[in-house]
């Protein structure tokens, strides 16, 4: 079974999902269902239920919104993907908080080259574990924010937060 838990926070409710202790989805929806149906159809026939704390996950939310800005790479996380998505995932997750990358760097950093930047845009678009998996610290090269799934707005907040400017 997949629990799921929402937290209110300054960027809009975000919505957990946990499998087994680890984290399958996240995202600043109030609809838990709607991560769900990004998952995979094996994650999707486990069904979902609404906890009131997923504990650790739950946790490391509050920390990091109380100014632990590295609370959140203490949690597991995982989701689908080829090996190379899963290099540029963990490269994700290694970018600390604070800082932002482009694409390309995001490519480079995953140990491929400078041509992979379009492969990093889609390991961000298809993130599933937000902000746990931050692909809101990557912007493109030629300026501003960029896309996000969840909003430019969300994307500001995420990034003034971790830079302290709030």
């Amino acid at each position: 079974m997949i629990q799921a838990q929402i937290l209110p926070t300054p960027a809009g409710p975000l919505s957990l999902l946990s499998h087994e202790g680890v984290l399958v989805a996240a995202g600043f929806t109030a609809d838990p269902d709607e991560m769900l149906a990004r998952l995979s159809p094996a994650l999707r026939a486990l069904g979902m239920t609404r906890v009131d704390d997923l504990g650790h996950a739950a946790q490391a939310v509050r920390d990091y919104l109380d100014g632990d800005l590295k609370a959140l790479d203490g949690v597991a996380v995982s989701q689908p993907g080829t090996p190379r998505r899963q290099r540029l995932l963990t490269a994700l997750r290694e970018v600390p908080p604070g800082a932002t990358v482009t694409y390309a760097e995001l490519a480079e950093r995953a140990g491929m080259p400078r041509t992979a930047a379009r492969a990093a845009g889609g390991a961000c678009a298809q993130n599933l574990i937000a902000p746990f998996v931050p692909c809101h610290r990557v912007l493109p090269s030629t300026g501003g924010y960029g896309g996000y799934y969840y909003g430019t707005p969300v994307k500001q907040w995420l990034l003034a937060h971790e830079a302290g400017t709030l």
